[in-house]
């Protein structure tokens, strides 16, 4: 048995203040795609909402089981509906949306030092 993989479909807010929203495409189109999810054999699933827009991690066993359902006709029109789909959809293999910005350590410090200070040793 092989390990699943991550991929991640990420819908931003289209940022001229349009009505659509990533989240009001979600409510539109999560359950359709959910379902096409289950009967196209995808391990997991789920959604997240950032103050950005939405993701949604599908995790399957075999590669070409995403791009089975990626290639769908309900997935193909739910990924042409989304509020911007020039700018506003990226689809990639890996978790989405949720790692913060980098911020670099200062150089030369030890990764650990910026964590609970030991006491000093007494000294009698």
């Amino acid at each position: 048995m092989s390990a699943p993989d991550w991929w991640s479909i990420e819908v931003m807010d289209v940022e001229d203040g349009a009505v659509h929203t990533a989240t009001g495409w979600r409510d539109a189109y999560a359950h359709g795609l959910t379902e096409s999810l289950i009967t196209n054999g995808a391990e997991s699933w789920q959604w997240f909402e950032h103050s950005w827009g939405v993701v949604l991690e599908v995790s399957f066993t075999r590669e070409e089981s995403w791009a089975g359902w990626l290639a769908l006709p309900g997935t193909q029109a739910a990924l042409d509906a989304v509020p911007d789909p020039v700018r506003g959809l990226l689809v990639h293999r890996g978790h989405g949306g949720s790692s913060g910005a980098y911020v670099p350590r200062t150089p030369g410090s030890d990764p650990y030092t910026e964590r609970v200070s030991l006491p000093e040793p007494l000294v009698p």
